[in-house]
């Protein structure tokens, strides 16, 4: 796999970054979207934030329109929507691609070591794109926004929740949890 740390980002400012500006913290990198039926996750992602930031965890946010054009809006428009709306305090990045060719390398990376997603709604979540007439891209390609990559503090990727896992859920914390102790 490639050193995720290494990899360039930018983000939702416009500043140059990198995610070894996070080295040795516990991260959970999400695909997030500002108008999806999804959205409100931002408020559970705040919660666990609050809850872990102070033994180590960091939550990037990473938006992206590639589903159904849910994340139409500038990063300055997006960065706004989600401080005023839901009172996100940690990281986000610039507007990004997460699927097809032209997918950012992060996401290219995640997905390569990762290539399936766990959750125990995943296939409701599957049925309840398709009565939209979403047809949901196959794995290992995301399904949605939301999914969620938990990466160890080594950089090392550990698990991949589904789009429908909040992020409060017990299985996200539970693996959080053993994470910050690793």
């Amino acid at each position: 796999m490639q050193d995720v740390f290494a990899l360039p980002l930018v983000r939702i400012d416009g500043t140059v970054a990198t995610l070894a500006d996070y080295r040795g913290k516990v991260l959970l990198i999400v695909n997030v979207a500002s108008k999806c039926g999804l959205t409100p996750q931002y408020d559970a992602l705040e919660k666990i934030y609050a809850r872990f930031q102070d033994a180590g965890l960091e939550i990037l946010a990473f938006p992206a329109n590639d589903f159904a054009g849910q994340e139409p809006g500038s990063n300055e428009e997006i960065a706004q929507f989600c401080r005023s709306t839901f009172g996100t305090s940690f990281p986000m990045f610039s507007k990004i691609t997460v699927v097809g060719p032209s997918k950012h390398p992060l996401y290219a990376a995640l997905i390569d070591v990762l290539p399936h997603s766990v959750g125990a709604g995943k296939q409701g979540m599957i049925d309840g794109l398709l009565k939209f007439g979403v047809t949901p891209n196959q794995e290992p390609e995301l399904m949605w926004n939301f999914e969620k990559f938990l990466i160890g503090r080594d950089g090392k990727p550990i698990t991949r929740f589904s789009p429908d896992t909040l992020p409060d859920s017990p299985a996200v914390t539970a693996a959080i949890e053993q994470a910050l102790r690793a």
